[in-house]
Protein backbone atom coordinates (compact mmCIF):
# COMPACT_ATOMS: atom_id res chain seq x y z
CA UNK A 1 0.00 0.00 0.00
CA UNK A 2 2.90 2.33 0.75
CA UNK A 3 4.22 2.01 -2.79
CA UNK A 4 0.83 2.97 -4.21
CA UNK A 5 0.58 6.07 -2.00
CA UNK A 6 4.12 7.02 -2.99
CA UNK A 7 3.28 6.55 -6.68
CA UNK A 8 0.21 8.77 -6.32
CA UNK A 9 2.29 11.50 -4.67
CA UNK A 10 4.88 11.26 -7.45
CA UNK A 11 2.09 11.33 -10.04
CA UNK A 12 0.63 14.50 -8.58
CA UNK A 13 4.08 16.13 -8.53
CA UNK A 14 4.65 15.11 -12.15
CA UNK A 15 1.24 16.34 -13.28
CA UNK A 16 1.64 19.71 -11.59
CA UNK A 17 5.23 20.37 -12.70
CA UNK A 18 5.31 18.98 -16.26
CA UNK A 19 3.67 22.05 -17.80
CA UNK A 20 5.64 24.66 -15.88
CA UNK A 21 9.31 25.35 -16.63
CA UNK A 22 10.52 23.97 -13.29
CA UNK A 23 11.68 20.42 -14.25
CA UNK A 24 9.23 17.67 -13.42
CA UNK A 25 12.04 15.08 -13.48
CA UNK A 26 14.05 17.14 -10.98
CA UNK A 27 11.06 17.39 -8.66
CA UNK A 28 10.46 13.64 -8.99
CA UNK A 29 14.03 12.86 -7.93
CA UNK A 30 13.74 15.20 -4.94
CA UNK A 31 10.41 13.64 -3.91
CA UNK A 32 11.84 10.12 -4.29
CA UNK A 33 14.63 11.10 -1.90
CA UNK A 34 12.23 12.63 0.62
CA UNK A 35 9.99 9.56 0.43
CA UNK A 36 12.97 7.26 0.96
CA UNK A 37 12.67 5.65 -2.46
CA UNK A 38 15.65 3.33 -2.97
CA UNK A 39 14.56 1.81 -6.27
CA UNK A 40 17.20 0.67 -8.72
CA UNK A 41 18.06 2.93 -11.64
CA UNK A 42 15.90 0.85 -13.97
CA UNK A 43 12.90 0.88 -11.63
CA UNK A 44 13.24 4.59 -10.94
CA UNK A 45 13.59 5.39 -14.62
CA UNK A 46 10.58 3.19 -15.43
CA UNK A 47 8.36 5.09 -12.98
CA UNK A 48 9.63 8.37 -14.42
CA UNK A 49 8.85 7.21 -17.98
CA UNK A 50 5.36 6.03 -17.00
CA UNK A 51 4.58 9.36 -15.32
CA UNK A 52 5.88 11.28 -18.35
CA UNK A 53 3.74 9.01 -20.52
CA UNK A 54 0.72 9.99 -18.42
CA UNK A 55 1.33 13.70 -18.92
CA UNK A 56 1.92 13.08 -22.63
CA UNK A 57 -1.57 11.55 -22.71
CA UNK A 58 -2.85 14.60 -20.80
CA UNK A 59 -1.22 16.83 -23.42
CA UNK A 60 -2.96 14.86 -26.17
CA UNK A 61 -6.28 15.31 -24.39
CA UNK A 62 -5.89 19.06 -23.93
CA UNK A 63 -4.50 19.58 -27.46
CA UNK A 64 -6.78 16.98 -29.07
CA UNK A 65 -8.14 19.45 -31.62
CA UNK A 66 -4.62 20.51 -32.68
CA UNK A 67 -3.46 16.90 -32.88
CA UNK A 68 -6.54 15.91 -34.89
CA UNK A 69 -5.77 18.72 -37.32
CA UNK A 70 -2.15 17.58 -37.63
CA UNK A 71 -3.20 13.97 -38.25
CA UNK A 72 -5.67 15.09 -40.89
CA UNK A 73 -2.86 16.79 -42.80
CA UNK A 74 -1.36 13.36 -43.51
CA UNK A 75 -4.36 12.60 -45.70
CA UNK A 76 -4.77 16.12 -47.05
CA UNK A 77 -2.25 16.78 -49.81
CA UNK A 78 -3.35 20.41 -50.05
CA UNK A 79 -2.43 21.26 -46.45
CA UNK A 80 1.19 22.18 -46.96
CA UNK A 81 1.41 24.20 -43.75
CA UNK A 82 0.20 21.29 -41.62
CA UNK A 83 2.61 18.86 -43.27
CA UNK A 84 5.45 21.29 -42.71
CA UNK A 85 4.58 21.51 -39.01
CA UNK A 86 4.64 17.71 -38.74
CA UNK A 87 8.02 17.70 -40.47
CA UNK A 88 9.34 20.26 -37.98
CA UNK A 89 8.18 18.10 -35.06
CA UNK A 90 10.01 15.16 -36.64
CA UNK A 91 13.18 17.24 -36.96
CA UNK A 92 12.91 18.30 -33.31
CA UNK A 93 12.74 14.65 -32.18
CA UNK A 94 16.04 13.60 -33.76
CA UNK A 95 18.55 14.95 -31.17
CA UNK A 96 16.77 13.44 -28.15
CA UNK A 97 16.16 10.13 -29.92
CA UNK A 98 19.83 9.90 -30.94
CA UNK A 99 21.13 10.84 -27.49
CA UNK A 100 18.72 8.44 -25.79
CA UNK A 101 19.91 5.51 -27.90
CA UNK A 102 23.59 6.45 -27.59
CA UNK A 103 23.72 7.09 -23.84
CA UNK A 104 20.86 4.96 -22.50
CA UNK A 105 22.89 3.24 -19.77
CA UNK A 106 24.49 6.47 -18.58
CA UNK A 107 21.07 8.14 -18.50
CA UNK A 108 19.87 5.37 -16.16
CA UNK A 109 22.59 6.40 -13.68
CA UNK A 110 21.17 9.93 -13.52
CA UNK A 111 18.02 8.52 -11.92
CA UNK A 112 19.73 7.08 -8.84
CA UNK A 113 19.37 9.78 -6.18
CA UNK A 114 21.77 12.19 -7.90
CA UNK A 115 20.45 15.21 -6.00
CA UNK A 116 23.56 17.35 -6.44
CA UNK A 117 23.29 16.82 -10.21
CA UNK A 118 19.60 17.76 -10.03
CA UNK A 119 20.40 20.94 -8.08
CA UNK A 120 23.10 22.04 -10.53
CA UNK A 121 20.78 21.31 -13.46
CA UNK A 122 18.03 23.40 -11.85
CA UNK A 123 20.50 26.30 -11.68
CA UNK A 124 21.05 25.91 -15.44
CA UNK A 125 17.28 25.90 -15.99
CA UNK A 126 17.03 29.12 -13.99
CA UNK A 127 19.71 30.79 -16.13
CA UNK A 128 17.91 29.77 -19.33
CA UNK A 129 14.68 31.27 -18.02
CA UNK A 130 16.41 34.51 -17.00
CA UNK A 131 17.95 34.88 -20.48
CA UNK A 132 14.66 34.05 -22.23
CA UNK A 133 12.78 36.53 -20.07
CA UNK A 134 14.90 39.35 -21.44
CA UNK A 135 14.42 38.30 -25.07
CA UNK A 136 12.35 40.55 -27.32
CA UNK A 137 9.00 39.08 -28.40
CA UNK A 138 8.51 38.55 -32.14
CA UNK A 139 6.01 36.94 -34.50
CA UNK A 140 8.52 34.54 -36.03
CA UNK A 141 7.40 30.94 -36.60
CA UNK A 142 9.38 27.77 -36.02
CA UNK A 143 11.63 26.84 -38.99
CA UNK A 144 13.83 23.86 -39.80
CA UNK A 145 16.96 25.22 -38.09
CA UNK A 146 15.09 26.47 -35.03
CA UNK A 147 13.19 23.15 -34.77
CA UNK A 148 16.50 21.27 -34.70
CA UNK A 149 18.01 23.57 -32.05
CA UNK A 150 14.85 23.33 -29.94
CA UNK A 151 15.25 19.56 -30.29
CA UNK A 152 18.84 19.86 -29.01
CA UNK A 153 17.48 21.71 -25.97
CA UNK A 154 14.99 18.88 -25.46
CA UNK A 155 17.83 16.34 -25.66
CA UNK A 156 19.80 18.19 -22.97
CA UNK A 157 16.66 18.13 -20.81
CA UNK A 158 17.08 14.36 -20.46
CA UNK A 159 19.20 15.38 -17.43
CA UNK A 160 16.90 15.49 -14.37
CA UNK A 161 16.73 19.10 -13.24
CA UNK A 162 16.86 20.59 -16.73
CA UNK A 163 13.26 21.54 -17.39
CA UNK A 164 12.14 20.17 -20.76
CA UNK A 165 9.50 22.83 -21.25
CA UNK A 166 11.78 25.50 -19.80
CA UNK A 167 14.69 24.51 -22.05
CA UNK A 168 12.62 24.18 -25.23
CA UNK A 169 10.52 27.29 -24.67
CA UNK A 170 13.60 29.32 -23.71
CA UNK A 171 15.49 28.05 -26.76
CA UNK A 172 12.57 28.94 -29.02
CA UNK A 173 12.22 32.42 -27.54
CA UNK A 174 15.99 33.04 -27.79
CA UNK A 175 15.69 31.97 -31.45
CA UNK A 176 13.06 34.73 -31.72
CA UNK A 177 10.05 32.39 -32.10
CA UNK A 178 6.89 34.01 -30.72
CA UNK A 179 6.07 32.94 -27.16
CA UNK A 180 2.67 31.38 -27.89
CA UNK A 181 4.08 29.42 -30.81
CA UNK A 182 7.05 28.38 -28.67
CA UNK A 183 4.76 27.00 -25.93
CA UNK A 184 2.53 25.13 -28.40
CA UNK A 185 5.49 23.58 -30.22
CA UNK A 186 7.17 22.66 -26.93
CA UNK A 187 4.17 20.72 -25.65
CA UNK A 188 3.37 18.97 -28.93
CA UNK A 189 6.93 17.95 -29.86
CA UNK A 190 7.38 15.71 -26.82
CA UNK A 191 4.30 13.52 -27.39
CA UNK A 192 5.69 11.24 -30.15
CA UNK A 193 9.06 11.04 -28.35
CA UNK A 194 7.50 9.73 -25.14
CA UNK A 195 5.36 7.24 -27.04
CA UNK A 196 8.49 6.08 -28.84
CA UNK A 197 10.34 5.69 -25.52
CA UNK A 198 7.49 3.62 -24.10
CA UNK A 199 7.43 1.39 -27.19
CA UNK A 200 11.20 0.81 -26.94
CA UNK A 201 10.97 -0.06 -23.24
CA UNK A 202 8.25 -2.61 -23.96
CA UNK A 203 10.23 -4.20 -26.79
CA UNK A 204 13.40 -4.27 -24.67
CA UNK A 205 11.54 -5.95 -21.82
CA UNK A 206 12.22 -3.16 -19.34
CA UNK A 207 8.78 -3.63 -17.82
CA UNK A 208 10.09 -6.67 -15.95
CA UNK A 209 11.51 -4.24 -13.40
CA UNK A 210 8.00 -3.25 -12.35
CA UNK A 211 7.64 -4.86 -8.94
CA UNK A 212 4.23 -3.31 -8.29
CA UNK A 213 2.08 -2.84 -11.37
CA UNK A 214 -0.68 -1.25 -9.27
CA UNK A 215 1.74 1.46 -8.17
CA UNK A 216 2.56 2.26 -11.80
CA UNK A 217 -1.16 2.41 -12.65
CA UNK A 218 -1.91 4.63 -9.63
CA UNK A 219 0.95 6.95 -10.54
CA UNK A 220 -0.23 7.09 -14.15
CA UNK A 221 -3.80 8.02 -13.19
CA UNK A 222 -2.64 10.67 -10.70
CA UNK A 223 -0.27 12.24 -13.23
CA UNK A 224 -2.87 12.09 -16.03
CA UNK A 225 -5.66 13.76 -14.03
CA UNK A 226 -3.50 16.44 -12.45
CA UNK A 227 -1.74 16.93 -15.78
CA UNK A 228 -5.02 17.77 -17.51
CA UNK A 229 -5.92 20.23 -14.76
CA UNK A 230 -2.45 21.79 -14.71
CA UNK A 231 -2.23 22.06 -18.49
CA UNK A 232 -5.70 23.57 -18.77
CA UNK A 233 -5.24 26.05 -15.93
CA UNK A 234 -1.55 26.89 -16.26
CA UNK A 235 -0.63 26.88 -19.95
CA UNK A 236 -1.76 30.50 -20.26
CA UNK A 237 0.44 31.31 -17.27
CA UNK A 238 3.42 29.67 -18.97
CA UNK A 239 2.82 31.67 -22.14
CA UNK A 240 2.16 35.03 -20.52
CA UNK A 241 3.95 35.13 -17.17
CA UNK A 242 7.44 36.48 -16.83
CA UNK A 243 9.81 33.52 -16.88
CA UNK A 244 12.14 35.05 -14.33
CA UNK A 245 9.77 34.11 -11.50
CA UNK A 246 10.07 30.46 -12.47
CA UNK A 247 13.82 31.02 -12.65
CA UNK A 248 13.96 32.22 -9.03
CA UNK A 249 11.88 29.21 -8.02
CA UNK A 250 14.33 26.86 -9.77
CA UNK A 251 17.24 28.49 -7.95
CA UNK A 252 15.56 27.90 -4.59
CA UNK A 253 14.63 24.28 -5.34
CA UNK A 254 18.09 23.67 -6.81
CA UNK A 255 19.72 24.90 -3.60
CA UNK A 256 17.47 22.63 -1.53
CA UNK A 257 18.39 19.65 -3.76
CA UNK A 258 22.12 20.31 -3.32
CA UNK A 259 21.77 20.64 0.46
CA UNK A 260 19.84 17.36 0.61
CA UNK A 261 22.46 15.66 -1.55
CA UNK A 262 25.47 16.72 0.52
Amino acid sequence: MGEIVEAIVLGIVQGLTEFLPVSSSGHLEIMKFLLGDHSSGEESLLMTVVLHFATACATMFVFRADIADLISTIFNKNDGEGRNYLFLILISMLPAAFLGLLLEEKIDLMFQNQLILVGMALFITALLLFFADKAISTDKKVGIWSAFLIGVAQAVAIIPGISRSGATISAAILLKVDREGAARFSFLMVVPLIFGKMAKDIMDGNLIYAQNALALIAGFIAAFVTGILACTLMIKLVRRAQLKYFGWYCLCIGLIAILLGI
